[in-house]
């Protein structure tokens, strides 16, 4: 039997009266307080907006368009109906947006942070990341971190001048991580952000200290689990993995309109007029039950996990070594100058140095991290050829 839970009476009417009176809580990220990089550029006016403006720089990103070919979580499937990484996005973008909306935040901001928070996600998903981490590790000691890398693609690979309130909520997204209450934390300059991006780097255990800045930010940061809960639960039934009475029942509900539901009309309950975000226990204590039979029956199931361990493991091993190496005896003829080097000096924003003057681990790991996958697999063969490592996708047939 599913069940979808409403507002109280009470907070539903206390929100309809404030909407009324134009007396809703202010408690919204006030735009005149936006921090940027050069302050004296990207100045909000009429139309476009403080946030609007981030959010079209992030949309227009050379990166963005890859979202669509990226995976979510099942990489070796040729089916429309399992989610890619644009998808996901767009879901957490609606869900952070509904939440917002019922508590009078900052839209524009929430959109932004969403838009943003996986541009520089790997391709096939967190196994990529894993991957990649370890081979930035071994190479370099520092840590790759998708949302740090996220940060990263928008504020140094193309320096947009993107706020540092949108910037924190992307750094510290992690989804990961699930808190009953989340405050805010005061962030007031890009020289203390600039110091928790580059910890993060040295020691990957600080990617988890990191703190919105802003209610908006806290908002995003439970929207992204609330949009991969159920729809990854989804995916998984689509792609065989397993069936949805898989999962025990709770107060959340186990099907993925039951969640989402459930989880907004919580947190807006326990949130509205508060300078924090929260659920009640029963609730958080369902939603960590279920994130943990996620992790048990889809993410760390044994199908899911050998794959990519058999194949795109040392792909990406065998990958990374060999750009490396042309890079390092500048083989201008590789595809990390014609398709990477050279794609990213096109875009001529003013750095801080020549792009090519980055670290080449730094470079290699910005390139591969940029790729879709199928753009990964075809750089594959053409830099393997004889190479007897194949993915071999499930087709729409089998």
């Amino acid at each position: 039997m599913l069940n979808y839970e409403s507002l109280s009476e009470q907070i539903a009417l206390k929100i309809k009266k404030d909407r009324e009176n134009n007396s809703l809580p202010k408690i919204a990220f006030n735009e005149d307080n936006i921090i940027r990089r050069d302050n004296a550029k990207d100045k909000a006016n009429i139309i476009r907006t403080a946030f609007i403006r981030d959010i079209d720089k992030i949309i227009h990103c050379p990166y963005y368009n890859r979202y669509a070919d990226k995976t979510q979580v099942f990489s070796f499937y040729k089916n429309d109906d399992i989610t890619r990484r644009g998808l996901h996005v767009q879901l957490v973008s609606r869900i952070a947006r509904t939440i917002g909306k019922a508590l009078g935040l900052n839209l524009d901001l929430i959109e932004a942070i969403a838009l943003g928070h996986d541009i520089g996600h790997t391709p096939f998903g967190h196994a990529g990341e894993d991957f990649l981490n370890e081979l930035l590790f071994l190479h370099t000691g520092r840590h790759f971190s998708h949302n740090i890398h996220s940060v990263r693609v928008l504020d140094k690979i193309f320096p947009y001048n993107i706020s540092l309130q949108t910037l924190n909520g992307i750094a510290a997204h992690d989804g990961e991580m699930e808190l009953s209450e989340y405050y805010p934390q005061t962030l007031d300059s890009f020289e203390d952000f600039d110091k928790q991006i580059e910890n993060c780097y040295i020691d990957k255990r600080n990617v988890r200290k990191l703190t919105p800045s802003t209610l908006e930010g806290c908002v995003m940061r439970i929207s992204d689990i609330i949009a991969y809960l159920g729809k990854d639960r989804q995916d998984a039934e689509k792609a065989d993995i397993l069936k949805t009475n898989a999962y025990e029942d709770c107060a959340i509900g186990t099907y993925n309109a039951e969640i989402i539901n459930n989880l907004i009309v919580n947190i807006v309950e326990n949130s509205y007029g508060k300078p924090y975000i929260k659920m009640d226990i029963e609730h958080f204590d369902a939603l960590k039950k279920a994130k943990s039979d996620n992790y048990d029956l889809i993410y760390k199931n044994d199908i899911v996990r050998a794959e990519m361990e058999t194949t795109v493991k040392p792909m990406m091993n065998n990958m990374y070594e060999k750009l490396l190496s042309d890079l390092v005896s500048k083989n201008k003829s590789s595809p990390i100058f014609t398709h990477h080097i050279d794609y990213i000096n096109k875009a001529h924003y003013k750095r801080e140095m020549p792009y090519s003057q980055t670290e080449p681990n730094q470079i290699v790991v910005d390139y591969i991290a940029s790729m879709t996958d199928d753009y990964f697999i075809d750089l594959y063969a053409h830099l393997f050829p004889e190479s007897d490592l194949k993915i071999i996708y499930k087709g729409y047939f089998d």
